[in-house]
């Protein structure tokens, strides 16, 4: 079993044009979507997989394998999206899921983009 990860990076990633933010200290990193729109566009899975996702085994919440990864590592992994916390892993027993999360999700269903 790991001890822990101690990290100091700053990294910047470029997809489509939109810059994604990953920062990290000690045994805590963020990653910052720059808008909604980016987010969904890359947990949406891959283009033309159609409407139809593969069934998942029962009991399988990628989401709290995510957080047991992370607390296993030491880590707190933060996602953001446009500067406001959405799920934070590894700071608790399961994901800490947002306000903010809720509500971009569900405006995320009216926009057209």
């Amino acid at each position: 079993m790991a001890s822990g990860l101690e990290i100091d990076a700053r990294l910047v990633v470029s997809f489509n044009g939109d810059d994604i933010q990953i920062a990290g200290s000690g045994s805590y990193l963020i990653i910052n979507f720059p808008s909604q729109r980016v987010f969904d566009t890359l947990t949406s899975g891959p283009p033309g997989s159609g409407p139809e996702k593969p069934k998942k085994p029962k009991g399988f919440d990628p989401l709290q394998q995510l957080n047991d990864l992370a607390r296993e590592l030491g880590l707190v992994l933060e996602l953001r999206v446009a500067g406001k916390t959405h799920v934070t892993f590894g700071a608790g027993r399961s994901p800490k899921i947002t306000f903010h999360a809720v509500l971009g999700k569900i405006g995320s269903f009216f926009r057209g983009d």
